[in-house]
């Protein structure tokens, strides 16, 4: 685990893929320690290349508005089974 200044507006799933983006192996989310760390696992080899990406994050801090697809998903549906139940 290696410890990084937490960014002003952190968005861990935003961070996540902007580190995959710049081939960073990551393992999991950010943790923030309530102390102004961030803890990310990652390679050792990885630090550098991850220290920069995590100076750049500028995450949103509004929640992206959720599809029908995903409203469907979160009780186990699919658009399919909804119009299955629908006779469509």
């Amino acid at each position: 685990m290696i410890t990084f200044t937490k960014p002003a507006n952190l968005n861990g799933t935003e961070l996540v893929a902007e580190l995959k983006a710049q081939n960073v192996l990551v393992k999991g989310f950010p943790i923030d320690d309530g102390n102004g760390n961030l803890l990310q696992v990652c390679l050792q080899t990885d630090e550098a290349k991850a220290a920069l990406v995590v100076q750049a994050h500028n995450g949103t801090t509004i929640a992206p508005e959720l599809t029908v697809a995903d409203k469907l998903a979160s009780v186990g549906l699919s658009i399919d089974d909804l119009k299955s139940v629908l006779g469509l």
